[in-house]
């Protein structure tokens, strides 16, 4: 399948990633042959002088002061901490917060068999216990304020990781469009973490500055975004709802790469008797008695000194659900007394069980897929996703090309459609 629209944006970041993965040698072998093949002798004495005028004089007039200049914050390598600031404390600054550094646990080296994990599980185990980050990009305006929050009916809260520019373009332009719907506020949030030191690290974080520049929609904490570290990310951000929007109504949490009908996730939460977003909701595809991986090929393997237990208390996967915001804080509540999980989706039903609370499945949330009565109807047939909450997962085009059609006014769905 294959898309033709290109955003502006999208080609400039495309360019500009196309240019800086080049090497050295590259860029500079292209410069000779420019100046060879393109300009004469005078031409090039020519060049050279403008650009010696233009040198000597921004060396004494740097900045037109009738130019706008973004303000690129200086990003420093501070990456894990271990005194705990209060959300409600923090300030939006153009500064990293300079925290104590977390230190590794280095303990977990003497645990049975520990040379032998795999190297993602090995640095989860050192790092486990380091559980507060500074944060690089805010929006504690967000929801209004903590005592506006309240007018945020539906938060949507996607999981993205710093390369993700291409999906997060998409969801802004379709399903994830901050909007009024049916009376009531859709705002939208993407919670990232950090790529690993280095000049990659500050690049991206210049480019997410910029982003954020923008788009006001980013929320960034200082770790290293890997799956292992989803459900740290998962608790930052529950501690960040905590404090910048403790009455949001209700809450999409998902992947950035799932196709969502936000129109149908207001209708159903809309459609709750007698839950307004003050009462338990957890909803989403369920599991139940799910197996604990022991093999250490998989991605989701987990080894017995993590969970001694062999199955997992009932939880929603990951892709995406519904939650009240009463959950919502209900969650990070129990988080402080749960140990970090490296699975985000199994950790969220750890904290449900230790609160009472149970989740629950809704036939519109197909994080595996759809399931098609007939071989002979595609599975992206719209008026099959005109009924769902959510599909998991796509590349942007096509997330673009379903939005498109699922939003066609000229779309006529006869009743065959239905979802099993």
């Amino acid at each position: 399948m294959t898309l033709t629209t290109t955003y502006p944006s999208a080609r400039r970041a495309y360019r500009y990633k196309l240019f800086h993965s080049q090497t050295g040698n590259a860029r500079t072998n292209n410069m000779i042959w420019f100046f060879r093949r393109v300009i004469s002798i005078p031409q090039a004495f020519i060049l050279l002088g403008a650009l010696s005028m233009v040198i000597y004089f921004s060396k004494y007039n740097a900045v037109d002061p009738n130019i706008p200049v973004i303000q690129v914050p200086e990003v420093k390598n501070v990456s894990q901490v271990t005194p705990h600031t209060p959300a409600s404390s923090q300030v939006q600054t153009n500064h990293v917060q300079v925290m104590e550094r977390c230190e590794a646990n280095t303990s977990m080296t003497s645990v049975t068999d520990f040379a032998s994990l795999p190297s993602p599980i090995k640095n989860f185990l050192l790092y486990r216990h380091c559980r507060h980050y500074p944060m690089l990009l805010d929006l504690p305006g967000k929801c209004g304020g903590m005592e506006k929050s309240n007018k945020v009916f539906l938060l949507l809260v996607i999981k993205s990781s710093p390369n993700n520019y291409d999906r997060r373009e998409v969801l802004r332009k379709t399903w994830a469009k901050e909007r009024m719907y049916r009376g009531v506020w859709i705002r939208r949030v993407f919670i990232l973490g950090s790529s690993s030191d280095g000049h990659e690290k500050e690049k991206l974080n210049k480019l997410l500055q910029v982003e954020q520049e923008e788009f006001s929609d980013i929320l960034q904490w200082d770790f290293h975004d890997t799956f292992h570290n989803l459900t740290l990310k998962q608790t930052l951000f529950l501690e960040w709802v905590k404090g910048n929007c403790p009455n949001v109504r209700f809450l999409f949490n998902g992947d950035d790469d799932v196709y969502a009908n936000t129109d149908n996730m207001v209708e159903y939460l809309q459609s709750l008797e007698d839950n307004d977003g003050s009462k338990h909701l957890f909803t989403g595809y369920l599991f139940i008695n799910e197996k604990v991986v022991r093999w250490s090929k998989s991605k989701y393997f987990i080894p017995v000194v993590i969970q001694e237990t062999n199955t997992y208390p009932p939880y929603c996967g990951g892709g995406g659900y519904l939650l009240s915001g009463y959950t919502a804080l209900v969650i990070y509540k129990m988080s402080l007394n749960i140990t970090i999980h490296p699975i985000d989706d199994a950790y969220m039903g750890m904290c449900l069980e230790k609160a009472g609370l149970e989740p629950s499945s809704h036939i519109g949330v197909k994080t595996l897929g759809l399931n098609i009565p007939s071989k002979e109807q595609d599975a992206l047939e719209p008026c099959y996703l005109r009924q769902l909450l959510l599909v998991h997962r796509f590349l942007p085009p096509e997330m673009y090309l379903m939005w498109k059609q699922v939003n066609d006014p000229r779309l006529d769905c006869s009743p065959s459609y239905k979802l099993k």
